[in-house]
């Protein structure tokens, strides 16, 4: 005990020994606090919640607010402690208090956003169904930008040691000319939050916006603009802010995939539709990916046909070259490596028209390499263009010149030919 005293002695002998020595263990206790607060009360909860039967509180725990309540521990020892520390001017006893409450606020912000957001994650796992239809995260989102602002007022109200309701007064008039003078920034600045938040836009992305002419990759994400490189090479500049008011189409969904669309019609001659002979028939079962559908075909219409025995022809049912065609276009786009078979795969007809009758192809690509993903469809459309007189049909195309030329060169053979004409 008398080593103990006389080295407090010595200590409190010279005062800027005896400040540091009693800083050093303000310090020391408030890291010992957080390490409590963290390795022992944060796990004790942690475990109580896991334990618990309620779901409410794994969604706050999943949103770090326990967490992010504990980091306040430290600062509110200090908010407290360095008042203590003898010899210290009373001027830096007031920042460090003030330092210290601000990041208490700011703390207990942080954890109020989590909470917020845990009651998003709550409410759609309540209800997943009136979550789609009502949803709440706008209102949240709303609730946010407030907190945040009160959060910066009293945080600044409390390192300048004033009123919050006298930085409030003044608040209106010193917006009306932020807003006046920094229009086009705090119009960037909140449209790059929003971005930046909801994840709407990254350096490499490929977007979309017609309007402005940007079709490329995203190459810099500014505060005033987005620099798109279009697949030609030029620069496009977009105002931040108009990713916020203006629609556009962001391409990263295909991209993170791993499959990309194809969704192109082929049009089919109407005059060429017709039913399947039963010689034309046993001709098409040579196809090996047609045959489970001529099996399947075969029965069914054997076992509808067979009710109505007796009948006029016209009320049996028959194989169509169109639909036996369209079966084997499924097929082979089933069978091809090139298209991904866990997504969505759909060979369909689609309105006729003057320009024929689409059958669309509608399946993604195991790719969304750019030049793989052109060789995969063009393959696809070259086979089946190739295959389509195997069917008996053809693709409709508009008569060209050379059309013309040949009919009206048929037609003058054929009234040469013509014994009236001599």
């Amino acid at each position: 005990m008398d080593f103990i005293y006389g080295l407090y002695d010595q200590v409190t002998a010279h005062p800027w020994a005896h400040s540091a020595t009693v800083g050093v263990a303000l310090l020391l206790l408030a890291w010992l606090a957080d390490q409590l607060t963290q390795r022992l009360l944060l796990r004790v909860l942690v475990r109580m919640v896991k334990a618990s039967s309620v779901k409410w509180d794994d969604a706050l725990l999943a949103r770090g607010v326990i967490s992010r309540l504990a980091h306040a521990v430290p600062a509110v020892v200090i908010y407290l402690g360095v008042p203590l520390v003898p010899n210290l001017p009373e001027g830096a006893v007031e920042v460090v208090r003030n330092v210290a409450a601000a990041y208490v606020v700011l703390t207990a912000a942080q954890a109020l956003s989590a909470f917020l957001a845990s009651l998003q994650d709550i409410y759609e796992a309540h209800d997943p169904e009136r979550a789609r239809s009502r949803p709440i995260k706008g209102y949240l989102q709303v609730a946010k930008i407030v907190l945040f602002v009160l959060a910066v007022v009293l945080i600044v109200a409390v390192l300048v040691e004033k009123s919050p309701l006298l930085l409030l007064s003044g608040f209106g008039a010193m917006t009306a000319v932020l807003m006046l003078v920094f229009k086009d920034t705090i119009l960037s600045l909140v449209a790059s939050v929003q971005i930046q938040s909801n994840d709407m836009v990254r350096v490499g992305d490929w977007i979309e916006m017609p309007k402005y002419g940007a079709d490329g990759d995203v190459i810099d994400v500014a505060l005033h603009t987005v620099k798109v490189q279009n697949w030609d090479k030029t620069i496009t500049t977009i105002p931040t802010h108009t990713l916020i008011a203006d629609s556009f189409k962001n391409w990263r969904g295909m991209s993170e995939s791993g499959g990309r669309r194809i969704k192109r019609a082929l049009p089919i001659d109407q005059g060429t539709v017709r039913y399947l002979s039963n010689e034309e028939r046993e001709d098409l079962s040579r196809f090996v990916l047609l045959q489970p559908y001529l099996d399947k075909k075969a029965s069914e219409l054997a076992e509808w046909n067979a009710q109505r025995q007796g009948k006029a022809p016209v009320n049996l049912r028959r194989l169509t070259n169109l639909g036996t065609f369209r079966a084997y276009a499924r097929a082979y786009l089933q069978a091809h490596k090139g298209i991904r078979d866990d997504m969505t795969l759909l060979v369909r007809q689609l309105d006729p028209g003057p320009q024929g009758l689409p059958i669309e192809i509608y399946c993604f690509t195991g790719t969304t390499a750019w030049n793989d993903y052109e060789d995969i469809q063009s393959d696809i459309f070259d086979h089946l263009l190739a295959i389509l007189p195997e069917f008996g049909l053809r693709a409709f195309q508009a008569p060209s010149g050379g059309d013309v030329a040949a009919a009206a060169q048929a037609l003058g053979v054929q009234r040469s030919e013509c014994p009236e004409s001599k």
